[in-house]
């Protein structure tokens, strides 16, 4: 089953050396989410082959513009190309107000249904939930109200042991039952035993995004064992005094959160302008945690 993460844009506020404002989708079995939505992301969709119309949702993390100045482009053009499912719109809730106000002086009235459900920024709360996929928002610590969110995969199935199936006829409708750690009893009384068909299934999925903050203990608890994790690393760490000033975090600041939390993995992004060259930043970051990675755009992660 698909769980990875496509970076659309890894800038901070000024998009520079062909970075963008932040924006990345998370594609979940062939469902498509978007978090973030920053300036020049529905040029970014196009470019790496992501059709806008087959996203069901966008997260919002916080109101500053290059992380949401692209949201209404991307609404109308979706209104203008023919959407008709519904969209769901999570996020801080005056974004419904910047939406509606642009919406009627633009005289547009949408002919999909979008459903807005407001962020709460002082507590985690789930937001989203189906058997396979949770998702929770959570607090973080910026100069305006924000959340980071937590894609987590519901429990996988068993396989089946393709060699001791083979010969057995057991009857299609046992075959899911059996995946899912079922045993069954056929009518000619033999009993189909799940511990000897098939595979434990392989450990549930999770991924964390944390766009703008502080790297404070508050949402630790929250993005626990995660698999993948997103982080800021806006500075190097010889500039924690303007991250501390700006709310922000240092590439150091990250690599500490990633190993305090059990991170598997941590995916860097969110560059100030300042750096051209990423690699310090990735090096610091080393320093602390093997398993740091930049993001780049147009590359796929795997959960």
């Amino acid at each position: 089953m698909k769980f990875e993460v496509l970076i659309l844009g890894n800038s901070s506020a000024t998009p520079i050396y062909d970075r963008h404002p932040t924006a990345q989708v998370v594609n979940f079995n062939e469902q498509l989410f978007l978090i973030d939505c920053g300036e020049g992301t529905q040029m970014q969709l196009h470019r790496y082959g992501i059709k806008s119309n087959k996203i069901s949702r966008i997260f919002i993390s916080h109101l500053h513009g290059d992380h949401y100045l692209g949201l209404v482009g991307l609404l109308s053009s979706m209104n203008l190309n023919g959407r008709k499912s519904e969209l769901h719109l999570h996020g801080p809730a005056p974004l419904m107000d910047i939406v509606s106000l642009q919406l009627k002086h633009s005289d547009t009235t949408l002919r999909y249904n979008l459903q807005f459900y407001p962020t709460n920024p002082e507590i985690e709360e789930v937001i989203m939930t189906s058997p396979m996929l949770t998702v929770r928002s959570f607090p973080l610590a910026h100069r305006v109200p924000t959340t980071g969110f937590r894609f987590d995969e519901g429990k996988r199935s068993a396989s089946l042991i393709s060699e001791k199936i083979a010969g057995l006829n057991i009857p299609t409708v046992f075959l899911q039952q059996l995946k899912k750690g079922i045993d069954c009893d056929g009518l000619d009384g033999v009993k189909y035993r799940a511990s000897e068909l098939t595979r434990p299934a392989p450990a549930s999925r999770s991924y964390a995004y944390c766009s703008d903050t502080r790297a404070f203990a508050r949402y630790m608890e929250a993005i626990q064992g995660v698999d993948l994790l997103y982080h800021e690393t806006t500075f190097e760490h010889d500039l924690l005094g303007r991250a501390v000033e700006t709310l922000h975090s240092t590439s150091l600041e990250a690599a500490q959160v990633a190993v305090q939390v059990g991170a598997k993995h941590l995916l860097m992004g969110h560059y100030s302008a300042r750096y051209k060259d990423l690699e310090p930043l990735l090096n610091e970051a080393k320093t602390i945690f093997e398993e740091s990675e930049l993001s780049f755009e147009g590359n796929w992660y795997k959960v």
